[in-house]
């Protein structure tokens, strides 16, 4: 690759496979016990994105002793949320706020972070680095891409504030910390500046120039159950560490609207290649 790693992944999903491959990936299914092991035992880096068990992280569920036997390792990170720090009624968390998962989803997240962490003890002493990630948008995913595929309605709840991160920013931060290991520290990946999602759907509409949806009130609208997740909390959240370790101390995208402008540029230059 550009930077000079070789990249592997894992994916269940075929498709994702075979586009990994033609980049240039070498990709295996997450079943392939054997051929993930064999890489664990070699990589120097290691980003583990896979979502949380009930016991805790199922790549250490499956991997803890391969990861513990490779003496190589440069780098850790795992992928967390910042939904560990459950709800504040608005108010503003930090990296040294303790974490209170209120749902099953959350406390396994908080059982995932730890189960990472401890790999730093002795005899290990594991490079762990854990990224709390706000909610994500971006490249095909957020409000414009809900936007633009028909987004009939937005929510509103009343005072509530939620912390995002385009998924660009995301990239930049964890390239930042590769270069700069700091074993066993946590961070907070969101941008500068929390809003309501109705407000935030409401700036994407507009600058688009299709119909801002309709409000419908939290309470009456038809919610996945980690949808209502997200609107049972409700805080601000810092990420001055983060951005310390970027190379110019700022992000890409500090608010949702540069993120926002800069997907509606590239929704728009993917389309008129398509046509």
């Amino acid at each position: 690759m550009e930077k000079g790693y070789q990249i592997v992944a894992t994916s269940r999903s075929h498709s994702r496979r075979k586009e990994m491959k033609r980049l240039g990936i070498r990709a295996y299914d997450f079943a392939d016990r054997e051929g993930v092991r064999k890489e664990l035992r070699q990589a120097t880096h290691l980003l583990c994105s896979i979502a949380p068990i009930k016991l805790g992280d199922t790549v250490l569920h499956h991997f803890e002793e391969d990861i513990k036997q490779n003496d190589g390792w440069q780098w850790i990170g795992y992928l967390s949320s910042t939904g560990v720090y459950g709800n504040h009624d608005g108010g503003w968390v930090d990296e040294e706020t303790p974490v209170k998962g209120n749902s099953e989803r959350t406390k396994a997240r908080v059982v995932a972070e730890r189960k990472w962490l401890r790999l730093r003890a002795e005899p290990h002493s594991l490079p762990v680095q854990l990224f709390r990630l706000a909610g994500i948008y971006g490249a095909g995913r957020g409000v414009v891409s809900r936007l633009r595929k028909g987004m009939e309605q937005r929510i509103y709840k009343e005072d509530q504030i939620f912390s995002r991160i385009h998924v660009e920013d995301i990239a930049r931060a964890l390239i930042a910390s590769m270069n700069q290991p700091q074993s066993g520290d946590i961070y907070n990946v969101c941008d500068d500046v929390p809003e309501a999602s109705h407000i935030v759907a409401e700036y994407a509409a507009t600058q688009m120039g299709v119909e801002v949806p309709p409000l419908v009130d939290w309470s009456k609208a038809e919610l996945s159950e980690m949808a209502r997740e997200f609107y049972n909390n409700n805080r601000r959240v810092r990420n001055q560490r983060i951005k310390q370790l970027l190379p110019d101390g700022e992000w890409l995208y500090p608010s949702y609207q540069q993120g926002i402008v800069a997907d509606i540029k590239a929704l728009s230059l993917k389309e008129a290649v398509n046509d």
